[in-house]
C-alpha cells in the first residue's frame, strides 16, 4: 500500500520552530515530487511548498517564504519541511502528497483519500 507517514508535529510557541517529516511506504521517493498541504479546522486545503523529484525546484506560498524550508533525504526515503518563526495562523493539520517528478503532478490525494494521517501543529502561548 502506498503511503506517506507525517510526523515531527505538536504545540509551539509563537516564534517557535518544528521540522516535520514525510516518510515514504509502499514505494520509493526517487521518481516523485513531494508536496506539504495544511488544513485549518473550517478551511480548505492549501498548498504550503514542494520539492521536486530532482530537489533541483522548490516552490512556498507567500505566507510561509522565508520561514519554511523543504529538503529531502532520498537515502531515507523521507522529505522535510523545517518550519521557524511559527505564527499563529500556521495552525493546521499537515499532509503530505505526492506526484511524478514534478510539483505540477503533485496531489494531496491518492484513490480518494489522504496519502497518510496528517501531523497536527498548533501554535499558541
Amino acid at each position: 500500500q502506498l503511503q506517506l507517514v507525517e510526523s515531527g508535529g505538536g504545540l509551539v510557541q509563537p516564534g517557535g520552530s518544528l521540522r516535520l517529516s514525510c516518510a515514504a511506504s509502499g514505494f520509493t521517493l526517487d521518481d516523485y515530487a513531494i508536496g506539504w498541504f495544511r488544513q485549518a479546522p473550517g478551511e480548505g486545503l492549501q498548498g504550503v511548498a514542494c520539492i521536486s523529484a530532482s530537489g533541483d525546484s522548490t516552490w512556498y506560498v507567500d505566507s510561509v517564504k522565508g520561514r519554511f524550508t523543504i529538503s529531502r533525504d532520498n537515502a531515507k526515503n523521507t522529505v522535510y519541511l523545517q518550519m521557524n518563526s511559527l505564527k499563529p495562523d500556521d495552525t493546521a493539520t499537515y499532509y503530505c502528497g505526492a506526484g511524478l517528478y514534478y510539483c505540477s503532478a503533485v496531489d494531496a490525494r491518492i484513490n480518494g483519500r489522504s496519502w497518510g494521517p496528517g501531523t497536527q501543529v498548533t501554535v499558541s502561548s
